[in-house]
């Protein structure tokens, strides 16, 4: 005899694992703690097998619960994908996206355009603010997505959409890389592409000070451009007029950035998946090729 996965037990296991407990889990899919244990026990009737393993007030996945997470985050992911698919035409209300200036105005046009053509009921969203807030803003739900760099950082680990090569710049027009004492244009303290390049020079035994300092990705471009300053920028962020700084011009290889996806875990959303898709094809159709052109 066949024996189905429940969907609904899935999402909660999938919950217990990425919380580490079942009260925790239970606050975020609206469950008491009793149904959330009656859950997992009639999921482990189905599987027969323990997936869960007491480690003090946390409940840490056996063997057998890690394979079944990998299949469980599928079995739901497509579950989404399915039903997106099938309602599209007549999916309406309103999806909350969170993204960093820094790649808004890259990456939202083509994706906005796909999505309004795709869901022309649905109203769109959108907040910029740098990534540490994007996460605190998932983890409290005032976002249903939310692209987000610096992922190292992160509590929980997101979907990975994209890689790119961090990249020291200055103007075309000025040389501030000769100078003596490199000025710089970052952005604020708790920034991983500041304290990489911060660490980095320190390294080298480089003089450098900070000039400008701000978490909008244009104002640190403004200063670049205008040769007041030399500043870390993704791939993407290249604009017309400013050069790429390498060994040549005393200047370490910087680490990739990986750009990835977060979502509201307090609350499943078809509108959500239907732009996370559209988020993640609009990206991949960003090539390296296209943005050198830029």
């Amino acid at each position: 005899m066949t024996v189905l996965l429940d969907i609904d037990q899935l999402r909660t296991f999938i919950t217990i694992a990425e919380t580490g407990s079942f009260t925790k889990a239970s606050e975020v899919v609206h469950k008491t703690q009793s149904a959330v244990s009656m859950q997992m026990k009639r999921l482990e009737e189905r599987v027969g097998k323990p997936i869960f393993a007491r480690d003090g007030r946390a409940s840490r996945l056996t063997d057998e619960g890690e394979r079944l997470l990998d299949y469980a985050r599928r079995i739901v992911k497509l579950n989404m994908e399915a039903m997106a698919s099938l309602a599209s035409a007549e999916l309406s209300g309103r999806v909350r996206l969170g993204v960093p200036d820094d790649y808004a105005d890259r990456y939202l046009p083509e994706i906005m355009a796909r999505f309004s053509a795709t869901h022309p009921n649905v109203e769109l969203t959108v907040v910029c603010d740098p990534s540490t807030d994007l996460i605190d803003r998932i983890d409290t739900g005032d976002l249903d997505l939310a692209i987000v760099t610096d992922c190292e950082t992160m509590h929980r680990e997101p979907e990975i959409i994209r890689r790119e090569q961090l990249l020291w710049v200055g103007s075309m027009r000025h040389s501030l890389h000769l100078e003596d004492v490199v000025p710089l244009a970052l952005g604020r303290q708790s920034c991983n592409w500041r304290q990489e390049a911060i660490a980095m020079l320190q390294a080298l035994g480089r003089p450098f000070r900070i000039l400008y300092t701000s978490s909008n990705s244009t104002a640190v471009s403004a200063a670049v451009l205008a040769g007041l300053a030399i500043s870390v920028l993704p791939e993407s962020g290249l604009r017309p007029g400013m050069r790429v700084l390498g060994s040549s011009e005393g200047f370490p290889t910087l680490p990739p950035c990986r750009i990835g996806l977060l979502r509201n875990r307090h609350e499943a959303s078809l509108l959500a998946d239907a732009l996370a898709t559209h988020i993640v094809q609009g990206l991949d159709n960003i090539s390296e090729t296209s943005m050198a052109a830029e």
